[in-house]
């Protein structure tokens, strides 16, 4: 599936994911994450941002991009766990153009400067 159209892979690949949810966990690796739960999507998630982090220390660009898409690919099958949308994030990414990193980050919660979870009424 190759595009250069980001959306279009974005949406395809959330089409799989939610298609995967109800398939037969020992025929899909994403149906065996959905029925091992979030927390072990979360891990999944957490050990690939790790990968990504050495990924970027080794230099080796190829594994960045590698490491980087398997990072992106668990985010998106964490985000259909919470019933949410890749949208969600693109809208939020969205609504911080303008402002500069240190204003946006003044302007969040306090619950989300310190490393807390934000709460709040988001749509998937």
């Amino acid at each position: 599936m190759a595009t250069n159209d980001t959306e279009s892979v974005l949406t395809q690949l959330a089409a799989v994911i939610e298609q995967r949810k109800q398939a037969d966990p020992g025929s899909s690796y994403v149906a065996q994450l959905f029925a091992k739960g979030r927390s072990k999507i979360a891990q999944k998630v957490g050990e690939e941002g790790v990968e990504v982090a050495l990924a970027a220390v080794s230099t080796d660009n190829l594994a960045i991009i590698s490491e980087m898409a398997d990072l992106w690919f668990h985010s998106m099958v964490l985000l259909a766990d919470a019933g949410l949308s890749h949208q969600a994030v693109l809208d939020e990414l969205g609504e911080r153009f303008g402002l500069s990193g240190l204003e946006e980050k003044a302007g969040r919660p306090q619950s989300l400067k310190s490393g807390g979870i934000k709460t709040g009424n988001i749509k998937n």
